[in-house]
Formats: C-alpha cells, sequence, structure tokens
C-alpha cells in the first residue's frame, strides 16, 4: 500500500472525481467511444478528476484465461493506446494502480505494465502495484473555525480480486475494504460491476480522547466492455457500463456519489 497526497484548488466548492478501472484496451468487447466520451467529459470539467483503478488494458497472454488470439490489439498497442489515451488529462490524474490482467506480465516476466505506463504520463509518483491510501485536500474552511485549512478526504483505492458472480458476494467483497484500513472512501473494481453503498463507524480520536460517528462511502467500479467474448464463453452477465462519479464537497466534510 502506497500513500499518495494530493492538494486541489482550494477555489473548488465541489471536486468529482471520475474512475477508470477494467476499461479491457485491446480487447474485441472493448468500447472506445464510451471511454472517449468519459475522457472528454474530464477535460470539459475544471474540478474533475480521475483515478485509474486497473486493468486498463487486456493484456491476453498464451497462458491466461483470455483469448490472445482474438485480441484487436497487441500488447504493445495496448500499451500505446493507454498513454495516448490518458495524456490529454495526465494533470487531473490523482493515483493509478495496477490489475490482474496487468500484473499477467509481471507474474510470468517480472515487467510491471502499469509502472511503464504511469511513467510515460510523468506520474510514476502517484502510481501503486497494489492499493493506494489517498490523502486529497480540497477548498477550504469557513475561517472562523478552521483559518486556511483544506478539507481532508482518505480513499482506499485497490483493483482487487474475486468476488464470485452474484451482485451479493460482489458488495460483501466492496465492502469488506472497511476491515484493511480506515478511510472516508473505498473504491473497488474488478468485479464489473457499478455500485454504491453507504456505511456508518465509529471512529476514535486519540488525540482528544474522544469519537465522532462518520459515514463511509463504498463505491464498485464499471467495466467498458460490450457483451460477448470471454464473457459470454463463461456465462457472466452483461455489466453496465455506467460508473459511479464521486463527489467531494470543498465546504464541508461530505462525500457523496452518483450513477
Amino acid at each position: 500500500m502506497k500513500a499518495i497526497k494530493v492538494n486541489l484548488p482550494r477555489e473548488l466548492k465541489t471536486a468529482e472525481i471520475h474512475t477508470f478501472a477494467d476499461l479491457h484496451i485491446g480487447d474485441v468487447h472493448c468500447d472506445y467511444q464510451g471511454i472517449k466520451e468519459r475522457i472528454e467529459a474530464v477535460m470539459k470539467k475544471p474540478n474533475a478528476y480521475c483515478i485509474l483503478n486497473g486493468d486498463i488494458i487486456n493484456n491476453a497472454t498464451k497462458t491466461s484465461v483470455s483469448d490472445c488470439y482474438a485480441e484487436k490489439l497487441s500488447p504493445m498497442e495496448q500499451i500505446s493506446r493507454f498513454v495516448e489515451i490518458f495524456e490529454p488529462i495526465k494533470d487531473r490524474i490523482i493515483a493509478i494502480t495496477s490489475g490482474n490482467h496487468e500484473n499477467r506480465t509481471y507474474n510470468k516476466e517480472g515487467v510491471d505494465i502499469t509502472y511503464l505506463c504511469a511513467k510515460q504520463l510523468g506520474l510514476e509518483d502517484r502510481y501503486s502495484k497494489t492499493g493506494a491510501i489517498i490523502f486529497v485536500r480540497v477548498g477550504d474552511r469557513p475561517k472562523k473555525t478552521h483559518a486556511n485549512q483544506q478539507i481532508c478526504y482518505t480513499i482506499y483505492s485497490i483493483h482487487g480480486s474475486g468476488g464470485g458472480r452474484k451482485e451479493g458476494a460482489k458488495a460483501i467483497r466492496l465492502a469488506d475494504m472497511a476491515s484493511i484500513i480506515d478511510a472516508d472512501i473505498y473504491i473497488h473494481s474488478h468485479t464489473h460491476l457499478p455500485m454504491i453503498l453507504k456505511e456508518d463507524y465509529v471512529r476514535v480520536d486519540v488525540h482528544n480522547s474522544t469519537f465522532q460517528q462518520v459515514t463511509k462511502l463504498f463505491v464498485n467500479t464499471s467495466s467498458m466492455l460490450n457483451y460477448g467474448g470471454y464473457g459470454e464463453t463463461y456465462e457472466f452477465k452483461p455489466s453496465s457500463k455506467d460508473c459511479p462519479v464521486i463527489y467531494l464537497s470543498g465546504t464541508s466534510k461530505t462525500a457523496t456519489a452518483e450513477l
């Protein structure tokens, strides 16, 4: 796990966090038009930022369950397309993590594809091979109480693994992230099921010998695959490509998400 610190502009009243995961660039069923539209949505909004949360490329190999013979792009072309797609919004990327598809190459050959892409974008300091605990500071607290202090949100983001076929199993996988680390927001991918959950939690304040009840936000991201191929062969359900957007208030500590 890597700690990443990001300070967003003080003048922002709200910051949007868009998540890109399970794009599977190179797969014959990858929705490139949908990806382009999501990138353009980030570009158009000055308060929009993003997290790349693994499986950006499909990276089918001869020893993987994916069909390497049906790939639309070669692995090298997929890496180039990764960088090409995110180059226009590289200044909006606050964190990058790796997924199981990229890790196929690392596990076999020791080459970290996602790190190479992050480095080419000039963002290797915002890359974590596993999970990332992200400290995002945004806006400004009311001057009467906290002069010159931005509001800090903690986000734990990891691509994830497992999850099962059923919606309940995927929800459990998402909620279980809270047993790993205390954070305000949790982002999980891999299971291709867009989902938003909220749970309350009693957080201990050791410095002030007190506690407070807080609300944790859990977000599961979607994929950008049209139906067919591996998913159809193994009888998985078609996946919605709608992905939750997270909203961070810059005036009071409030995090919400919408699908």
